[in-house]
């Protein structure tokens, strides 16, 4: 499940970030009071979620990333001339313990460091070090002795998806001979790296959000329309290819996925997507299952921390808010409950030419003509089942990678 995202903040009235841990118990963000920044610790698994402020000596500086460990703990990263320093933040009685963690140097000005999401098992954490033609994985946080090197891995990546439970398999899409594809990188052996999606040849290709669970898996691809990049759906392991259903093109929006419905094992169809919807008109909230072939739209909470929300496994969508009035909420989203489907994946060629197709307004959608475009290659089956198989090891314990 993918929960991290751009945040813009009714309450607060700016731009930050807000990560989610993979099993939803705590959030992260930097908060605002004046003109100043400071982490804060949401705790999202009791009666009701409250906000614990984790401020420092002083105001963070712009740059600063947070995310929150499954221990309650918040990491926090600051850039320092030329290097980033690594933490851990705790609340203690009145104040705030740190734990420093060390740092990683980067003198390179062309290098940019950023953490990657949530590891799975919320234990570790990894950064991606972006340089002129190489990128390099770091475990800055869950290791023995500080900040520790895992990969170097050639060509400029970006993005970031967990493939599996154990936090073993990562997503990447990198950018290399001008085109950008995305790979699979191996944390327990060394960094092996493995083609994971190639649409086309010269497509430019990436990975949005992956589902362990059900093996569905959201990319965006400029493969059916070159010079325009459009969302479609595979399934991991499948030999189907990639669909691109107009359903996720409506005219006028931006669509961004940032959820998936856990606990659909062997029910990609059925598996519910959030996607995050921005227009001229504003910021709402979207709800997608391939099986339905529709896009539902809802109005989102007033002070939306928009992009981030986590699903249960029974289809309640979580939205975490922050207002004025109420600086820490969470507001459920109940999606449309559908039968799961009684066959198999249709082959593009028995789908439906028929599929909605949303007004650009908030926040319905009305149904409308169009067709599907299924390409005639998408190599997902046979280049993702070798990373299945590494992902899985016999006899091997789930267990987060390093």
């Amino acid at each position: 499940m993918i929960t991290t995202g751009r945040v813009i903040t009714t309450g607060h009235g700016s731009e930050t970030d807000c990560v989610i841990t993979a099993g939803g118990a705590y959030a992260a963000r930097l908060a605002r009071a004046g003109d100043s920044w400071f982490p804060e610790r949401w705790t999202l698994d009791g009666p009701e979620p409250y906000a614990v402020p984790l401020p420092g000596n002083q105001p963070e500086e712009p740059g600063t990333e947070v995310q929150p460990m499954a221990d309650g703990r918040v990491l926090i990263r600051r850039p320092i001339e030329g290097r980033h320093a690594f933490s851990l933040l705790y609340p203690t009685g009145p104040g705030t313990g740190e734990l420093p963690l060390g740092a990683v140097e980067c003198p390179d000005e062309g290098t940019r460091l950023h953490l990657l999401p949530p590891a799975p098992c919320g234990e570790r954490a990894y950064a991606l070090a972006v340089g002129h033609g190489t990128t390099t994985v770091w475990l800055v946080a869950g290791g023995t002795f500080g900040p520790e090197y895992l990969a170097e891995i050639p060509g400029r990546c970006s993005g970031g998806v967990w493939l599996d439970r154990t936090g073993r398999m990562l997503a990447l899409d990198r950018e290399a001979g001008g085109r950008t594809k995305t790979i699979v990188v191996d944390l327990e052996r060394g960094g092996e790296v493995s083609p994971l999606l190639q649409i086309a040849a010269d497509s430019d290709d990436r990975l949005l959000l992956a589902d362990p669970d059900s093996g569905l898996l959201l990319i965006r691809s400029d493969a059916p329309s070159p010079g325009e990049a459009r969302l479609g759906w595979g399934v991991l392991g499948s030999t189907l290819p990639i669909r691109f259903p107009e359903s996720l093109h409506p005219p006028d929006l931006a669509l961004t996925p940032f959820a998936s419905q856990p606990g659909q094992a062997l029910l990609p169809e059925a598996c519910a997507v959030a996607l995050r919807i921005d227009s001229p008109f504003g910021t709402w909230v979207g709800v997608w299952r391939p099986v339905e072939r529709r896009l539902h739209q809802f109005p989102a909470p007033d002070g939306w921390l928009a992009g981030s929300g986590l699903w249960t496994p029974e289809g309640v969508l979580r939205l975490p808010y922050a207002t004025e009035a109420e600086p820490c909420g969470v507001a459920p989203l109940t999606a449309p409950i559908i039968a799961p489907p009684s066959s198999p994946s249709p082959s593009p060629s028995s789908m439906s030419s028929e599929e909605a197709s949303p007004r650009v307004e908030p926040p319905r959608s009305t149904p409308a003509v169009a067709r599907p475009v299924p390409l005639q290659q998408a190599p997902l089956g046979r280049l993702v089942t070798k990373s299945q198989r590494l992902a899985w090891p016999p006899g091997s314990p789930p267990r987060c990678a390093g």
